[in-house]
């Protein structure tokens, strides 16, 4: 035995699985086979600030960019988090204690398990929910409860879902609005109750909130809205949706000193920080172009209505999701009464119209029956893309 019981426990993850059929497709396309539409994953196409990316540029070429960066390193950025927290919350947070750079919010979500929980110890998450939240209870030899968001209650987290005896037992809950998969904004009060039952059970409360500055409806909640944040919570930001950054892996955690801490720990023995020439582009993204991410919500609108419209004219239909970057769809009644799952569905839109979705069951059991599609492709072409799957779809049907 070469590998561990934990890695059998976290399986493959629905992204890799969609990697290796999306290769498989390339690899035996023949001549008349469409070319691979990839809508699977909420990479953007859009570009980033030319200012961040003038400024990383300029820094590389200083001397030491290449260097390794610790935490000391780290705190022009931090300093121009604590800026952007009074400018965007009119919270005032400490830049040394509450303040922690991360390698994308991923890493926020999947560490902090390991620097609050003991093994066996019981944390929560949302489902569906993005992997990292449960692959992060599972790296923690974690035990998970699941709290379902459903369709017809609005994906509202109802709370008496669990007893109290289990709310008792939990150390840790982990929630994300707006939400990834299902592409709704959520509200406030939703993380105002979280914050309740946290203080109620005493317990950590993370929340993950990459997509705060990309609600196309309503206005995105936020945990450092909540009362208690600076005593049990934590939450995660991201550059990668809102500023187009994702592959620099730019993001930071907000949160209570002690749990702050804690995941410094972590990351101390795990790695560095990213170059302090990606670093510059971070705090030029924050304190330059700050509204960023709403110059390009009215592009996600237009994407999300025509997208929408054409699913429609197909037959598909699907709610309207009141967050960019998404939408979240049924597995439709034809393919129901086949027995197809959403794995099924996926696979079949992949080998018959080369459109690579990514199968709502990849982010829990709550997800099965549903897939999600990215809108990362100009308006133009995910109707284009749409209208390929129509001669075999009607054949469905």
């Amino acid at each position: 035995m070469l590998t561990s019981k934990r890695l059998q426990r976290l399986g493959s993850g629905v992204f890799d699985r969609n990697d290796q059929r999306k290769q498989r497709y390339r690899e035996s396309a023949a001549a008349s086979r469409l070319p691979l539409v990839d809508l699977s994953l909420g990479s953007t196409d859009l570009d980033p600030p030319p200012q961040a990316v003038a400024s990383m540029a300029a820094a590389l070429q200083r001397p030491g960019s290449a260097t390794y960066c610790l935490h000391a390193g780290t705190r022009p950025l931090r300093e121009a988090v604590r800026a952007w927290c009074w400018s965007r919350f009119e919270v005032e947070v400490d830049p040394d204690r509450e303040v922690l750079l991360l390698v994308g919010s991923q890493e926020g979500t999947a560490h902090l398990p390991l620097a609050v929980l003991n093994p066996g110890d019981a944390g929560l998450i949302l489902d569906p929910s993005y992997p990292s939240h449960q692959g992060g209870l599972l790296l923690a030899d974690a035990r998970i409860e699941r709290l379902a968001l459903e369709a017809d209650q609005g994906w509202r987290p109802r709370w008496d879902q669990l007893s109290p005896s289990i709310w008792d037992e939990l150390r840790l809950m982990v929630m994300g609005f707006p939400h990834n998969p299902t592409a709704q904004v959520g509200e406030q009060i939703w993380l105002d109750e979280a914050m309740d039952r946290a203080r109620r059970h005493d317990l950590v409360l993370a929340h993950d909130n990459p997509y705060l500055d990309l609600a196309l409806d309503g206005e995105a909640p936020a945990l450092l809205r909540t009362a208690g944040w600076r005593e049990r919570g934590i939450e995660f930001f991201s550059l990668s949706k809102g500023w187009c950054l994702g592959g620099f892996r730019l993001a930071f955690a907000v949160g209570a000193e002690p749990l702050i801490t804690a995941l410094r720990q972590l990351k101390g023995v795990v790695d560095f920080n990213q170059s302090l020439a990606l670093q510059q582009g971070a705090i030029t993204a924050l304190t330059e172009v700050p509204d960023w991410p709403r110059r390009i919500v009215p592009v996600y609108r237009e994407r999300r209505d025509r997208t929408l419209t054409a699913l429609q004219r197909l037959g598909w239909q699907a709610p309207v999701p009141s967050m960019a970057l998404y939408l979240w769809l049924p597995v439709p009644p034809w393919a129901k009464e086949r027995g197809w799952s959403d794995e099924d569905l996926a696979a079949a839109l992949l080998d018959h119209g080369g459109l690579a979705l990514t199968p709502g069951s990849g982010f829990g059991s709550a997800g099965a029956g549903w897939l999600r599609l990215a809108l990362v492709q100009p308006a133009e072409e995910l109707e284009a893309a749409v209208a390929r799957l129509e001669p075999w779809w009607r054949q469905q049907c």
